[in-house]
């Protein structure tokens, strides 16, 4: 069966349509009855001019009673499918109006209702996931602080078990406020020109005393000696940072850090001489609270990614021909 589309028309033009078709027919119905009124029942002009000025009043009641109510009914639609959503019921209607402006209004409430459910549902998620993320370093520290109280650990051992434990801990609820930080809806952020090259090489020095201690060296490949990107520069930081983090726990000796303008865009390149990852864990390694291999957490990827997406830029991960995990960001100029 073929459904009959429907040509939206704009409200305005209906009130004028509206207007118009009362004038056009009060005019000749005037002529009709005046000519009646006047041959048949002989009456004089002014009681004639009376009764049709009253007829057209009438029309003009009746025509403005059907056109308000039917512009009202769709709006008291719209109303409770607004209210629907503030109370957290976020499933889209499927209505269709006439009128182009109410149907244009619809179709963004119910983007409006979809991108709420979406939210509302990733909220949930994290929120699981991170009651049992924490609970596990929660569970340990209680086991080993129990076994020093009853005497039946070594108090040294186990102290610098709860110690280790603690400090997983807080690196877990840091990235957790963090993440939620960045997903708040209503967070403002500030851009700024920030060059890209100080910024990583400010990275970099941050976390040379863990390089070291793992033996490992950073290479340095830029292009030129400053690139310049509208952003967050506290966010690109924070990305780089867990990028960088990220391949000092993988990496056998060597980290190499590149960043380069192209005609539209910057990459940014960290890689590093490790293993490489999984291909089973290549497609998911973004996702939170995902862990491969030797994982933490899961969430400092994720983090990097949703920071990227809010700058407007990409972030892409694949094993480099020397076999090291590369993860590649890319950014409009």
């Amino acid at each position: 069966m073929k459904i009959k589309k429907i040509k939206k028309t704009k409200i305005r033009v209906r009130i004028l349509r509206a207007f118009c078709a009362v004038l056009i027919s009060s005019f000749f119905l005037t002529g009709i009855i005046f000519n009646l009124l006047v041959r048949f029942l002989s009456l004089d002009i002014e009681i004639t001019t009376t009764v049709i000025m009253g007829i057209m009043l009438v029309m003009a009641i009746i025509v403005t009673y059907f056109l308000a109510n039917s512009l009202t009914k769709p709006i008291e639609k719209l109303s409770r499918f607004a209210l629907d959503i503030g109370k957290g019921d976020f499933k889209p209607n499927d209505f269709n109006f006439n009128e182009k402006e109410l149907q244009d209004l619809n179709i963004s409430l119910n983007k409006s209702a979809r991108q709420l459910a979406a939210y509302d549902s990733e909220q949930k998620a994290f929120f699981q996931n991170a009651s049992h993320e924490l609970r596990t370093p929660l569970m340990s520290i209680k086991c080993y602080a129990e076994g020093i109280s009853f005497g039946i650990m070594d108090p040294k051992a186990a102290s610098e078990t709860i110690l280790q434990e603690t400090d997983k801990l807080a690196d877990l609820v840091t990235d957790l406020l963090y993440i939620s930080k960045i997903d708040n809806i209503t967070t403002a952020y500030k851009t700024t020109e920030t060059d890209l090259i100080a910024l990583i090489k400010d990275s970099a020095k941050r976390q040379e005393a863990m390089a070291d201690k793992n033996h490992i060296k950073f290479s340095f490949d830029f292009g030129e000696d400053n690139v310049q990107c509208k952003c967050v520069s506290e966010l690109m930081s924070r990305a780089v940072d867990n990028l960088i983090s990220n391949a000092i726990r993988y990496a056998k000796s060597e980290i190499i850090l590149s960043c380069h303008k192209k005609a539209r865009h910057i990459e940014i390149c960290v890689e590093d001489d490790g293993r490489g990852i999984e291909p089973k864990d290549i497609n998911r390694v973004f996702e939170r609270f995902y862990k491969g291999e030797d994982g933490v957490h899961g969430i400092g990827l994720s983090i990097v990614k949703s920071i990227v997406e809010q700058q407007g830029g990409n972030i892409i991960v694949k094993n480099s021909s020397s076999g090291g995990a590369m993860f590649t960001i890319s950014l409009s100029v």
